[in-house]
């Protein structure tokens, strides 16, 4: 008897990853590196004041980057024009709080009233017992299948017999409510908040 045994769970994320870039633009280095100094303090303020903890704030090094014009002249000649410096520095928080920072992802662009260039990235959702939840739905999905095979069995009149194969298949995590498509090499869906697990087994019994 050949059967594949199936299960689902749906759960919570319980750890967002999320960061946060700002940008200063100025011919004068100095006075670049001092403004972008100046917006990492506000910044950094501004989600303390949220409520996230300043350890779980971290600042990547400052990305320095210089700025060149295109201009081409009456016969086509290309020339390059230096316009300045771009300075990036880019934050991020991974947390366990995973509401609070989700909603300070959508407030934060209000920093831009304060004439910072700031942008947001989409968090990303975790969950961290995911070992755990695997070998519980491992173990559903046998039972599943086992009692398939099972009334297989009695509905011809005989008996299931010892487990001769087994063959796990791909571990999902999609996306509750949202168009996430299985993939074969199995999908793991870190863009939503709340999630939905499935994997499913192959079994083959003897008849006995």
């Amino acid at each position: 008897i050949s059967v594949t045994g199936g299960t689902k769970q749906d759960f919570v994320s319980d750890l967002i990853d999320w960061s946060v870039d700002f940008t200063r633009r100025d011919k004068n280095l100095q006075t670049a590196f001092a403004a972008i100094r100046k917006d990492v303090a506000q910044v950094n303020a501004f989600l303390v004041s949220k409520g996230i903890p300043a350890k779980e704030i971290v600042a990547g090094a400052v990305d320095i980057q210089r700025e060149y014009e295109t201009e081409y002249d009456a016969k086509g000649n290309r020339k390059e024009s230096f316009r300045g410096f771009k300075l990036t520095q880019m934050f991020r928080i991974e947390s366990s709080d995973v509401d609070k920072v989700e909603a300070v992802s959508r407030e934060v662009s209000s920093l831009i009233d304060a004439g910072i260039e700031i942008h947001s990235s989409t968090p990303n959702f975790y969950y961290t017992k995911l070992g755990e939840l695997r070998i519980a739905m491992i173990a559903e999905a046998t039972k599943d299948g086992t009692t398939r095979a099972d009334k297989i069995a009695a509905n011809a009149g005989g008996r299931r017999g010892n487990l001769r194969y087994s063959n796990l298949g791909v571990f999902q995590i999609t996306g509750q409510n949202t168009n996430t498509d299985y993939s074969w090499g199995g999908a793991f869906d870190t863009q939503s908040k709340r999630k939905t697990a499935s994997i499913t087994v192959k079994l083959q019994f003897a008849i006995d």
